[in-house]
């Protein structure tokens, strides 16, 4: 549904968007993951048509978004950061406005726009005046802009940028509801977004693409490694205990070995490795007679993906800066 190769932007000496790649399938959520200043919405409002790039190439429901721009935007909608809102209008009036632009047909405006204030949960709203409404509602009545013209592509460019907990949750969930029918590309910063609302992401820094694919591929690639948890009815203090820790770090493939938990009875282990040692592991204590009540393998978050991706491009690049 999109595809992007190569796309480059600048501003002069600055290279805002960088060789970019990565494709997003009909019907998936992706996350636009990256620090602030990453390239984001660079590269969104590209392919919204509202920025030309510098070079690449970019299609957007098989249509290029530079030779056929018209094509492209009568398939998107698009939510800046800041939504486009007229605070003196009505709700309906501007969503009225904004068919017209869209070249909704006539006698299709009144069910079109009813049917996106419904998408949004804004049915009933459309005499209230949009400079009153909290930011929350305005962030309702930017999404319910962006898809009253039944687009098959969603750019949203962070969504939930200064709402409060309650609002934030709102929006993940409406995000999400207009998932499947529509493709859906957002951009944020905040970790726990895509964790609950994406299919997919690509992580972006200096305006290079770090990782993309499905979020366990995205977890799994930034962290080397394998780490499992294990837990045995032994009391943390007890000889038993001591001996079974140092047992398992003598492990071949064991690189560290942790404890995360300590009750009065129970002792959990962490275990990082260079590959899967579980079977390792249960046999080891197994021979050590200790009851074994739980043993899995550990996935990195996203959190500690992202933060290993662009804290290592943050190293290579003050490396490359001092010339070492």
């Amino acid at each position: 549904m999109i595809e992007t190769h190569d796309l480059t932007k600048r501003y002069g000496a600055l290279l805002a968007v960088d060789n970019v790649s990565f494709t997003v399938n009909a019907g998936e959520v992706l996350g636009f993951l990256g620090p602030n200043g990453a390239g984001k919405t660079t590269t969104m409002r590209i392919l919204t048509g509202y920025l030309p790039a510098t070079a690449g190439d970019a299609q957007v429901a098989g249509f290029d978004v530079f030779e056929q721009p018209m094509e492209v935007k009568r398939r998107v909608g698009y939510l800046p950061e800041r939504p486009p809102l007229y605070d003196e209008l009505t709700v309906g009036r501007y969503l009225r406005f904004v068919a017209e632009l869209r070249g909704v047909p006539k006698a299709k405006r009144l069910i079109s726009i009813g049917d996106a204030m419904e998408s949004v949960g804004l049915r009933g709203w459309e005499r209230r005046i949009i400079g009153s409404l909290s930011k929350g509602y305005r962030q309702r009545v930017g999404l319910a802009q962006a898809t009253l013209h039944q687009p098959e592509v969603l750019i949203l460019d962070e969504p939930t940028s200064g709402l409060d907990p309650a609002q934030t949750v709102e929006i993940r969930a409406l995000i999400r509801s207009l998932a499947g029918e529509r493709t859906i590309v957002f951009s944020t910063h905040v970790l726990s977004e895509v964790e609950a609302t994406c299919d997919a992401a690509v992580v972006i820094s200096r305006g290079r693409v770090l990782a993309k694919g499905t979020l366990d591929e995205v977890r799994a690639g930034a962290v080397s490694g394998e780490r499992c948890r294990v837990r045995v009815a032994l009391a943390p203090k007890s000889d038993e205990a001591t001996a079974l820790t140092r047992k398992l770090g003598e492990i071949e493939a064991v690189q560290e070995v942790r404890a995360i938990v300590e009750t009065t009875t129970d002792l959990e282990i962490l275990i990082q490795a260079n590959e899967d040692v579980r079977a390792a592991v249960a046999r080891c204590v197994h021979e050590a007679g200790a009851p074994l009540t739980a043993l899995e393998r550990v996935h990195p978050s996203l959190e500690e993906a992202f933060l290993g991706l662009v804290g290592e491009d943050a190293g290579v690049q003050r490396a490359a800066e001092s010339g070492e």
